[in-house]
C-alpha cells in the first residue's frame, strides 16, 4: 500500500481544534502583563453609556482612566454639580459590572480642559 491509498487516519486529538471563546484569552494576556487593572478601567470607558444610561450619556462622556480615577467630561457646571451629588450613584453602576472593581473614584472636568 502505498502513501495515496493508504486509509484517512486522524492523527491529532479533537480537543485541540475545539474553538476557545477570545475573552478568555485576552484576560490572560491582560494579567500576564501586568495591566489588568487599566485594562478594565478603559472598559468602563468604552461601555460608559450602558453603564449610566442614555440621558446622562449625552451630555457625559468618560474620556480617560489614570490610576483608579475614572475621568468625565460634562458641559456646564450645573451638569458637574449634579453628577457630583450622584457619584455614589454612579459607582454602585459601575462596580455592578465584572471590570468596574477598578474605578476608585471620579472626576468630573468641565469640556474636555484639565485632562
Amino acid at each position: 500500500m502505498n502513501y495515496y491509498n493508504r486509509p484517512y487516519r486522524r492523527t491529532h486529538n479533537k480537543a485541540h481544534k475545539t474553538p476557545k471563546p477570545i475573552a478568555g484569552v485576552i484576560e490572560k494576556v491582560v494579567q500576564s502583563l501586568g495591566i489588568s487593572k487599566s485594562y478594565h478601567g478603559w472598559l468602563v470607558v468604552s461601555n460608559w453609556p450602558d453603564i449610566v444610561g442614555e440621558q446622562i450619556a449625552r451630555a457625559a462622556k468618560a474620556v480617560r482612566f489614570d490610576d483608579g480615577t475614572l475621568y468625565v467630561a460634562v458641559p456646564d457646571a450645573a451638569w458637574r454639580q449634579n453628577l457630583v451629588m450622584e457619584t455614589e450613584s454612579i459607582l454602585h453602576k459601575i462596580r455592578s459590572y465584572p471590570y468596574g472593581r477598578a474605578v476608585r473614584q471620579l472626576r468630573f472636568v468641565q469640556g474636555e480642559k484639565g485632562l
